[in-house]
């Protein structure tokens, strides 16, 4: 017997890791279900049938589920485990921008219209 979720179900199983730093960025990973990339449109994937996704805008991101706050770019995927995308942001970006950088909180409220 198999099992069909829906995209708002499999949304919410979207996991995301504590955050890690280096001296000029803080990183996390977000997990998303498998199943969910059989769902994303074909545009979401490197043009080379790979299967893996390319780099996503955050209009992109957001759009699949993924939430974060302000500041946070898709980076890279890692190609092994395509459903485990890359984030990173400005190291200190919350202290160093309370509000967010001016082209962040556009592209954010772009994301959600």
């Amino acid at each position: 017997m198999t099992t069909r979720h829906t995209y708002e179900e499999l949304a919410e199983r979207i996991s995301y890791s504590d955050k890690y730093s280096d001296s000029q960025f803080e990183y996390r990973h977000v997990i998303l279900p498998k199943q969910m990339l059989k769902l994303l449109p074909k545009t979401y994937f490197q043009d080379d049938d790979s299967g893996i996704l390319r780099i996503l805008t955050e209009a992109e991101w957001r759009g699949i589920g993924i939430t974060q706050s302000l500041g946070w770019e898709h980076f890279e995927v890692h190609a092994p485990e395509p459903h485990i995308l890359l984030f990173r942001r400005e190291l200190d970006y919350q202290k160093k921008y309370p509000h967010g950088k001016p082209a962040d909180v556009a592209a954010h409220r772009k994301a959600r219209a």
